[in-house]
């Protein structure tokens, strides 16, 4: 395989229990030629540290900001002809990058390339109230940036996350990548893990509702309007 340069990009907001095995997944992929961006959305406990400790590891420092904008800022600093993503506290399966990367060598029509997940709740959590039992006992083909790798093209034609939309600017992007018609792949594989604890931002179950219920609509109207 031509080992095309992969920027793989993780936001960090006080994620000090987590991050270091995070990095540690990142690292152990059987794929090679990649850089690691971490940028540090304002941490107030030991995150820095620990992210620092890692030489391999570009380490970008910022006032507090918010997921979008720290997703932006790894993208700005990025050299690779592929980005990759990684939310502060999920696992890789050691081959993530190496499938993903393949596929879309193979496959020049796709600009990105997503996979399925396998949640788990960290040990001793109760399950939380918004989290449907069948996704615990599945696997899930996933739309979020931690199952992504896209050419970097792809960024130029749909644009960066919106930071206008707080909590589901990773939908957005990806319903602006189905309204402009662009090529994606599923791998119909397991290839990351994504951690339930008890700080997930997914608990901010209504307004995530709100806002993807809002982007749905965008996204309806477009498509009539091309009709």
């Amino acid at each position: 395989m031509i080992k095309s340069l992969v920027s793989v990009i993780v936001p960090v907001f006080n994620g000090e229990k987590y991050i270091g095995e995070t990095l540690e997944t990142i690292l152990n992929q059987d794929y090679t030629s990649k850089e690691i961006i971490v940028v540090d959305d304002g941490s107030e406990d030991g995150s820095s540290e620990i992210i620092q400790s890692f030489s391999e590891v570009k380490y970008i420092y910022q006032e507090n900001s918010g997921v979008p904008v720290a997703r932006n800022r790894g993208l700005r600093e990025a050299k690779g002809e592929f980005i990759a993503y990684s939310d502060q506290d999920d696992l890789w399966k050691k081959h993530k990058l190496s499938d993903q990367v393949k596929y879309l060598l193979d496959n020049p029509e796709a600009e990105y390339v997503i996979c399925k997940r396998k949640i788990f709740l960290e040990p001793g959590l109760t399950p939380p109230s918004w989290l449907r039992k069948e996704l615990l006992d599945s696997e899930n083909v996933d739309y979020s940036p931690s199952s992504l790798v896209a050419r970097a093209s792809a960024f130029q034609e749909i644009g960066m996350f919106d930071t206008e939309v707080e909590n589901a600017s990773d939908v957005d992007w990806f319903f602006k990548a189905k309204d402009a018609g662009i090529g994606k792949g599923v791998i119909e594989k397991v290839l990351y893990l994504k951690r339930i604890h008890e700080n997930n931002q997914s608990r901010r179950v209504k307004e995530l509702h709100r806002e993807y219920l809002k982007l749905i609509r965008q996204s309806i109207k477009k498509q009539k309007q091309k009709e």
